[in-house]
């Protein structure tokens, strides 16, 4: 069907529901169009912005008529910061949503037509379910539009924030969120006021001068650990002022467990650094899941929403059905987190991971649970399985496999290399039901066929679903 709409074209539709993505899908003659910032019931006027061949896309004017999920949002800076862009619509109907994408995702694009899906599995908290926060510091702040309305005097060149989407080159200056914790805010705000009075400058990525560069919050749900992790670029006078800093969190917040300072003294705006130092405390926090201890440094990956994250662990171990005579391989292993979990109730555990630091920081975990049944191997996925017969005779033939892909999935050619090592079950765990689909459509064309099917949601108010498969030989 040809699109019939013109660009900038005015247009009314109904929502009927949200895409994977979280745009707003409607139809008119048949004809479909995406509409950002919309919720399913409203009624809405909209400007059409580009035509593809089986779609356009439009841009929310106007709400005619509102839906009945929506909600007020409980964030100051809902429609600006763009990282909670559902928090205007009810948590069940969010889940409805969720459940939905995933199920359509894997009729239409894996082809699996008698699919049966668990329940979504809801996270155990809505709010202050992180316990990781990134934010940036910028000479080019963001105005809100009621900032810009109002009377008050405000300066731009200076903001300690979240990116506007789209704009790498402006930070929006925020004073709470709710995502983290509570005290997270106030340590946020403690810090804006020290390095706006200290009289450094923030790092500016145009001429690369500046100090101030990122402030990263670690937050241990389990065991309420603390870690402020401040990063900058390089200045003599501003490692003496960043202890200063340090003593004063310390003295201010005495549930921060420790401070470490990184600096990073490449162009790169990424919140990671070079070189470190503790100031004070360990260097990093730890987690418990059960009778398991994750120790998290300053780089570690950590499965964002921890809480989530254990939910999901125990359904990955109840699923496995696990048993001390097992084998299981751990795909994408990261910091060997799943595996240590499942690796009391298996003969062994082999991880392959990309990241070095994943696998030293994936050994040290297992000293520390007194764990010696894990073997973990650092190197691409494709170049470790090239030769799959010959891994399995140095590593025996898994009787469980475990994939947890990056949002990309698989490379094409690994589901041939996992097919290979004939194991009798997979559990695949994906962030992007897209990829996911895609990479099920090849495991089950021959090898496999799907047993269970369970999203779980580790992101509240926003459009990213978590979900767990099992297939069967």
């Amino acid at each position: 069907m040809q699109a019939k709409f013109k660009r900038n074209e005015i247009v009314e539709a109904t929502i009927e529901s949200l895409a994977f993505g979280g745009s707003g899908v409607a139809h008119i003659d048949g004809f479909t169009i995406l509409i950002k910032g919309v919720l399913p019931l409203q009624k809405v006027e909209a400007q059409i912005t580009r035509n593809k061949k089986n779609y356009a896309e439009a841009r929310l004017t106007k709400i005619l008529f509102h839906s009945p999920f929506e909600v007020t949002p409980r964030c100051e800076y809902f429609g600006t910061c763009g990282g909670c862009r559902l928090q205007n619509m009810i948590y069940e109907e969010q889940l409805n949503q969720k459940q939905r994408q995933v199920k359509e995702t894997l009729i239409h694009i894996g082809g699996f037509s008698d699919i049966e899906m668990e329940e979504i599995l809801p996270s155990p908290e809505t709010f202050f379910y992180r316990n990781k926060m990134e934010y940036s510091f910028s000479d080019q702040r963001w105005l809100t539009n009621k900032e810009i309305q109002s009377s008050q005097i405000i300066k731009n060149n200076y903001a300690l924030g979240l990116h506007i989407p789209g704009r790498y080159d402006k930070v929006l200056d925020i004073n709470q969120c709710f995502l983290l914790s509570e005290r997270s805010n106030e340590i946020l705000n403690f810090v804006r006021t020290f390095t706006r009075d200290s009289g450094m400058r923030l790092y500016a990525s145009k001429g690369h001068t500046g100090f101030y560069r990122f402030l990263v919050f670690r937050e241990a749900k389990t065991t309420g650990q603390f870690m402020v992790n401040l990063v900058t670029a390089e200045n003599h006078e501003g490692e003496k002022l960043t202890v200063e800093l340090a003593g004063s969190l310390k003295e201010t917040f005495p549930f921060i467990t420790t401070f470490v300072h990184n600096v990073n003294r490449k162009k790169a705006q990424i919140a990671f650094g070079e070189t470190e130092r503790i100031i004070f405390g360990p260097g990093y926090i730890e987690e418990k899941f059960g009778d398991k201890i994750y120790r998290i440094s300053t780089n570690s990956f950590f499965q964002t929403n921890s809480l989530g994250a254990e939910k999901m662990f125990q359904l990955i171990k109840e699923w496995g059905a696990f048993d001390k005579r097992q084998v299981v391989y751990d795909l994408y292993g990261g910091t060997g987190s799943i595996g240590i979990f499942i690796s009391d109730a298996v003969k062994k555990i082999v991880g392959i991971e990309l990241v070095p630091q994943a696998i030293e920081d994936a050994k040290t975990n297992c000293l520390i649970n007194d764990i010696n049944n894990c073997e973990f191997i650092q190197g691409d996925l494709l170049k470790v399985l090239r030769d799959a017969g010959g891994f399995v005779k140095q590593y025996e033939t898994p009787d469980v496999v475990i994939i947890d892909p990056p949002r990309s999935g698989m490379h094409p050619k690994l589901p041939e290399k996992i097919i290979q090592l004939n194991p009798t079950k997979i559990i695949y765990v994906s962030c992007n039901p897209a990829t996911l689909a895609r990479d099920l459509k090849v495991l089950c064309e021959s090898a496999f066929r799907i047993k269970r099917v369970q999203p779980i949601d580790m992101f509240p108010h926003t459009a990213h679903c978590e979900t767990v498969v099992l297939l069967e030989r």
